[in-house]
C-alpha cells in the first residue's frame, strides 16, 4: 500500500485468513509533508511529546510519519477517525508497569509498528503480530553485536563469506524483534533464546508462530512474526 495520508482512505478490511497479516509501508521522505499537516489533529498528547523530544530532525520526522500512518491505517479498519482511535498499554510483562504493547482497548484489531531510517512498516491483524524493519549495520557493528544472537546462528554467520555477515545478521535481528514485539516482551527476552536462522529464509518458527520476511528496499531487511495458535 502506497498512500496518500492527507487523502480519505476508504474503509479496510483485514484478511479473511486471521494468520494473514495487513501490512503498509511508508516513507517519511515522500510521506512526511502530509504526516506533518495531520499532525497536530491526529496524534495525542503523548505522541506529541515524544515527537518533540527527537534532537533529530529526520528521526523525528519518522516518527511522525510512522505514528500518524498507524491512526490512519486502524482508523479505517474500525472506522473511525485517526484521532479516536482507542489505543491503551498492556501492562509490561517484565515489571508489570503501564508501558506495555500498545493495543486497541476492545482488543478487535492487534498491530505492530516499527521504524528505521525514513522507513516505517505498520502491520494490523486478527491475531497477535509483530513487525520490525532494520538498516543492514556497517559490518563492524555487526560483529560487535553478533555474539547476543542464538549459538547455531552465530555459527551459520561465521560460515559466511564476510560481506555477507552483515546482511544475514540484520535477517536474523529483523526475524527476533518481529516475534518479541509480538510476544510483548521486546528486547527484555534474549536474542539467545530463538533459532530463526541468518539465512535468506527463516529456518523454524517459535511454538504458536509463523515468521515471514517483508520486501524491503535496498539496504534494508523487514520480518512479520503471527501467531497462528487461535490465541489473542
Amino acid at each position: 500500500m502506497t498512500p496518500a495520508l492527507d487523502e480519505p482512505m476508504k474503509r479496510l478490511e483485514l484478511p479473511v485468513n486471521p494468520g494473514t497479516p495487513l501490512l503498509w509501508a511508508l516513507d517519511a521522505v515522500r510521506h512526511g509533508d502530509a504526516a506533518e499537516r495531520l499532525a497536530a489533529a491526529v496524534l495525542d498528547a503523548e505522541e506529541k511529546r515524544r515527537a518533540a523530544a527527537f534532537r533529530r530532525e529526520t528521526d523525528r520526522r519518522c516518527y511522525i510519519t510512522a505514528h500518524v500512518g498507524l491512526r490512519v491505517l486502524l482508523g479505517s479498519c474500525l472506522g473511525v477517525r485517526p484521532a479516536d482511535v482507542p489505543l491503551r498499554r498492556e501492562p509490561c510483562m517484565s515489571c508489570g508497569g503501564p508501558h506495555g504493547r500498545p493495543v486497541t482497548r476492545d482488543g478487535r484489531i492487534h498491530f505492530s509498528l516499527s521504524h528505521s531510517g525514513d522507513l516505517a512498516l505498520l502491520a494490523c491483524a486478527a491475531v497477535r503480530v509483530g513487525v520490525d524493519i532494520e538498516a543492514v549495520p556497517r559490518p563492524e557493528h555487526a560483529r560487535e553485536l553478533t555474539g547476543v544472537l542464538h549459538p547455531t546462528e552465530i555459527a551459520e554467520l561465521a560460515a559466511l563469506p564476510e560481506a555477507e555477515r552483515p546482511a544475514g545478521f540484520a535477517r536474523a535481528w529483523s526475524r527476533k524483534e518481529s516475534y518479541l514485539k509480538g510476544i510483548g516482551t521486546g528486547l527484555a527476552r534474549s536474542l539467545s533464546l530463538d533459532h530463526l536462522g541468518t539465512g535468506p529464509v527463516p529456518l523454524s518458527h517459535p511454538v504458536g508462530w509463523t515468521i515471514h520476511d517483508v520486501d524491503a528496499p535496498e539496504g534494508f531487511v523487514a520480518a512479520v512474526a503471527v501467531r497462528h495458535d487461535g490465541g489473542s
